[in-house]
């Protein structure tokens, strides 16, 4: 199981919690050193779990690429893929890529690494994405780094187009690709994320990192894919309206895949 942002937050909450029920996780984080924190941490867990680190900065659609390989080359199977890295603010709003990192890292980055990783899952594997009850409906422009938007516009906006893609992606796929299931973890959790955005301690990361084991382990979420849990009601629900239209859904994939395609473009330019 691959685990992005998995060295802080609800991601390390989770990692520790399959590590500890035996399963092999797959750590991710873009600061070796804190990856090395966190390998100690899970030394001493009882339970058997293995694990092994990789360090990528998802803000760079490069750096993406470099971690879907390194895990091909690694291994021929992939149970589940938790899209759970997210970034709510930064410094530096753009990225190398042109891109506005919140959508970056938010949207494309998980896109990009579910479709890389595809052969590994197949039709048994489980794709978990990290949403968030704060969605609101996408501004293309913003998307492909036009704009500017305050942060809580940019990260509602890309919570809603990840859960577009991740509607859109399991419908195409029917029975022939990995489950894929969007998941609000719960509102105001005591990530560093919601610290930092709103200045409150937030609730017990426990109470998202359950919910993430659930839907990567659970029979309950076996026949889910293209649904959306709400672990603020605690049940499958109705996401953003947008989320349910298969023409805006298809839409943002579109922009998504042509933002890769001009990347691909100009790296092939460059050489």
């Amino acid at each position: 199981m691959l685990v992005t942002g998995s060295t802080d937050g609800i991601g390390l909450k989770t990692a520790r919690m399959l590590v500890s029920l035996g399963h092999k996780v797959l750590l991710h984080g873009r600061n070796p050193e804190k990856l090395e924190i966190v390998e100690r941490t899970l030394s001493a867990l009882p339970g058997g779990g293995r694990f092994e680190s990789y360090v990528s900065d998802l803000s760079r659609l490069a750096d993406v690429e470099a971690l879907a390989k390194a895990v091909t080359e690694k291994h021929a199977k992939l149970d589940v893929l938790i899209n759970n890295a997210g970034v709510y603010s930064a410094t530096e709003l753009i990225t190398q890529d042109g891109l506005d990192v919140r959508f970056a890292v938010n949207t494309i980055a998980p896109y990009l690494l579910t479709q890389r990783l595809l052969p590994l899952l197949g039709a048994s594997g489980r794709v978990i994405n990290l949403t968030s009850a704060a969605q609101s409906s996408v501004d293309p422009k913003a998307l492909v780094g036009g704009g500017r938007l305050s942060d809580s516009a940019a990260y509602a906006q890309s919570k809603l187009a990840l859960t577009m893609w991740s509607h859109g992606m399991a419908l195409s796929f029917k029975d022939d690709g990995p489950v894929i299931i969007s998941v609000n973890p719960g509102s105001l959790l005591g990530s560093k994320m919601v610290k930092q955005a709103f200045g409150v301690a937030g609730g017990d990361l426990r109470i998202g990192a359950e919910i993430l084991c659930r839907a990567a382990l659970s029979d309950e979420f076996a026949a889910a894919s293209g649904r959306y849990f709400d672990n603020d009601i605690g049940q499958f629900t109705s996401p953003h309206p947008d989320a349910l239209n298969l023409q805006k859904c298809g839409q943002i994939v579109r922009v998504i895949e042509t933002v890769l395609s001009e990347r691909t473009k100009s790296e092939k330019n460059q050489l």
